[in-house]
């Protein structure tokens, strides 16, 4: 890789740049133009794998592997679709490959305890909101690895069906169902704490 010689205007330049045109820059070997698509999608790359995968490690390497490939991938990229649904659609390819090569799956009561209650909150009050969120996790470990990608992306990120369907390679229309079959499930598996 070799790093294109950048001027301080224009790196100031290239921090307020489009992601196309850094992404333009970044398929031409600008190394500092992908630096800073890395630093920009970074966060909520990882809030998704995490999401979906469970684990902050798994996530991490989820997310460095798909901007590994994105980097080896950029010269083909044809904006076809937003850099950012690129990326998700990366990252979201890497969890499922996660997914598939675990030996087994995580047990729910893994999961790290919860912050000490505020001072404010009584015991009882914080006892049943331990176990809504372990209810909750719970349910969403028992999802279908695609219909908790599918309802990660559109609950916690807020993308709507058509990117969904673009990130996850499928139609709106399986989308729609998958959500469906998600928030069924979800809904039965939490019905007690309605």
């Amino acid at each position: 890789m070799t790093s294109s010689p950048v001027s301080p205007a224009s790196a100031a330049d290239l921090q307020s740049a489009p992601d196309d045109l850094l992404a333009t820059r970044a398929g031409e070997g600008d190394e500092e133009a992908f630096a800073i698509l890395v630093r920009r999608h970074s966060r909520p790359l990882l809030a998704l794998a995490f999401q979906t995968l469970g684990d902050p490690q798994d996530a991490e390497d989820a997310v460095q592997d798909a901007f590994i490939s994105a980097w080896r991938r950029l010269p083909e990229f044809r904006h076809g679709s937003a850099f950012k649904t690129w990326m998700y659609r990366i990252t979201v390819n890497r969890c499922l490959n996660s997914l598939r090569h675990r030996p087994s799956p995580v047990p729910l009561n893994s999961v790290a305890e919860p912050a000490a209650p505020g001072i404010r909150s009584s015991p009882a009050r914080a006892a049943e909101q331990d176990a809504l969120t372990d209810a909750l996790i719970g349910a969403l470990g028992a999802l279908e690895p695609q219909q908790r990608i599918c309802w990660v992306l559109r609950e916690l990120h807020g993308l709507p069906y058509a990117q969904i369907a673009h990130v996850t390679g499928t139609t709106e229309q399986t989308v729609r169902g998958r959500l469906y079959r998600a928030r069924r499930t979800l809904k039965e598996a939490l019905g007690p704490w309605r």
